[in-house]
């Protein structure tokens, strides 16, 4: 009986040997089986940057709102104004709030059938401080964004809530005290649960009451661009970003009839000639077309309108290498142009070149 027993044991024990042996020559055939690696924590670090909305994930750091007004009037007032009251790019990031509004956490001005206010400001929609510190973060500033470092982006958000007054002007922000601060947003109140979104075996909205075929009423345009505005800030297919996805109309076109399915595509803008190096690439790398068009003015002037204003001058490219790289006001009205202090000299002095010899 024992002799039984250890020649099944031997038997079962060769098959699950031979089994395993198999199962792990079959694993070494698969062509994927060798490549790659294991990313490193560095690799892991560098992309987990998200923000949570219970916090988990900031960075340890701390921002004074004096910190962020100095960081703001250097890279962000060009484009969102020294207030946030926008500067002819963006639309406004501050006003519309009450004292009110700060206690109850819902923005009166947003209530269904109670809009009091005439442009809905990113103050007064977004729910979750941690949704303005991450944009921030990622995105900012535009022309260089992920380029602000985590102490500078609390003093650049403390400032934005000293303007809308949810913190006082000498208030300094932090990942240990910003949870305390989110029982302050004027609307933290007002998100809405949608439970399929959040939930994986949640029920659709399938009893919606909205019509959705063979409708008696039309459906009502209550804010649309006018056309002789579409274009007023240049074509905005050309202004996009290296970084993200590509979302800007064709302004100078009619605008479309119906809605823009995700077959749109855009054109790329057209190619800049240049001698020497690649100029339309310099432009496109260091988001230079966000604020200026070759032939016409977006936010700052064309670049062939600097260069007939520069004509004949001798120190030409010295001097607009100068400007490009530590920015400057003044020149061409009221908005001023950002330090491009990342644009390495070379570039810089190529981009340069190209505009005083005529921008063509």
């Amino acid at each position: 009986m024992k002799t039984a027993i250890r020649s099944s044991f031997r038997a079962i024990a060769a098959a699950a040997l031979i089994s395993s042996t198999f199962g792990a020559a079959m694993a070494q055939d698969k062509p994927w089986a060798n490549m790659g690696r294991d990313a490193t924590p560095a690799e892991i670090k560098a992309w987990d940057i998200d923000v949570r909305p219970d916090f988990k994930g900031l960075p340890a750091g701390a921002g004074s709102v004096s910190l962020g007004e100095t960081v703001w009037e250097s890279r962000c007032a060009s484009c969102h104004g020294t207030f946030g009251e926008s500067n002819e790019v963006f639309t406004p990031i501050i006003g519309g709030t009450t004292k009110d509004d700060i206690k109850t956490g819902r923005v009166k001005g947003l209530e269904e059938g109670k809009s009091i206010s005439p442009q809905k400001t990113t103050i007064m929609k977004v729910a979750t401080l941690s949704t303005l510190w991450d944009y921030i973060h990622r995105a900012m500033p535009w022309n260089n964004p992920k380029t602000l470092k985590p102490d500078e982006v609390y003093g650049v958000t403390a400032y934005l809530l000293s303007l809308a007054e949810i913190v006082p002007p000498d208030f300094t922000l932090s990942n240990q005290n910003i949870a305390e601060v989110q029982q302050r947003m004027p609307n933290r109140n007002g998100m809405v649960f949608h439970e399929p979104l959040w939930k994986a075996n949640g029920k659709g909205d399938v009893k919606n009451v909205a019509c959705m075929k063979d409708c008696a009423v039309d459906p009502k345009v209550h804010s649309f661009l006018p056309d002789f505005a579409r274009d007023a800030h240049g074509n905005i297919q050309q202004q996009n970003r290296v970084i993200g996805p590509v979302r800007g109309a064709d302004t100078t076109k009619p605008a479309p009839k119906g809605l823009m399915g995700a077959a749109a595509t855009v054109a790329p803008a057209a190619p800049v000639a240049g001698k020497g190096p690649n100029v339309n690439g310099l432009l496109a790398a260091n988001a230079c077309t966000a604020c200026h068009g070759v032939k016409n003015k977006i936010v700052g002037p064309g670049f062939n309108e600097i260069a007939a204003k520069h004509k004949g001058r001798a120190d030409a490219e010295s001097y607009l290498v100068g400007k490009i790289k530590a920015g400057g006001s003044g020149v061409w009205g009221a908005v001023p142009m950002p330090a491009q202090a990342q644009i390495k000299d070379d570039d810089a002095r190529a981009i340069a070149q190209w505009i005083a010899a005529g921008a063509r």
